[in-house]
C-alpha cells in the first residue's frame, strides 16, 4: 500500500482524512499512484494533473522522503521507502501571493 498526503482543499473534495492509500501493480511511479488515486477518487480528476496533458497542475507540488519530485518524469521509480508504506507521498498545495 502506498501512502498519500492530500492537502486540505482536495481532502474536503474527496471527502477523506489527510491520509489515503492506493495500491499499483509492478515498480511504483509517481503516474500509477496518480492514476490510481484518481480511479479511486474519480473528483479529484483534473485537479491534480491537467485532464488533457496530464501535466502537474502549477500549484501543487510532490514530495517524498523528503525530496521534491514536482519536476521528475512521472514514469520515474519512487524511493522504497514509499513503494513500501514507510513513507507517505505528499502532494502539497503551494501558496502564491504578492
Amino acid at each position: 500500500m502506498i501512502r498519500v498526503v492530500l492537502p486540505p482543499h482536495l481532502r474536503t473534495l474527496a471527502h477523506v482524512g489527510s491520509e489515503v492509500t492506493v495500491e499499483v501493480e509492478g515498480q511504483a511511479t509517481l503516474r500509477l499512484v496518480l492514476d490510481e488515486l484518481e480511479a479511486r477518487y474519480p473528483m479529484l480528476r483534473g485537479t491534480i494533473r491537467d485532464h488533457v496533458t496530464l501535466q502537474r497542475r502549477p500549484f501543487l507540488r510532490f514530495f517524498a522522503c523528503e525530496q521534491d519530485l514536482s519536476h521528475d518524469s512521472p514514469d520515474t521509480p519512487l524511493p522504497e521507502a514509499i513503494a513500501s508504506g514507510k513513507e507517505p507521498l505528499i502532494v502539497l498545495g503551494a501558496i502564491a501571493g504578492g
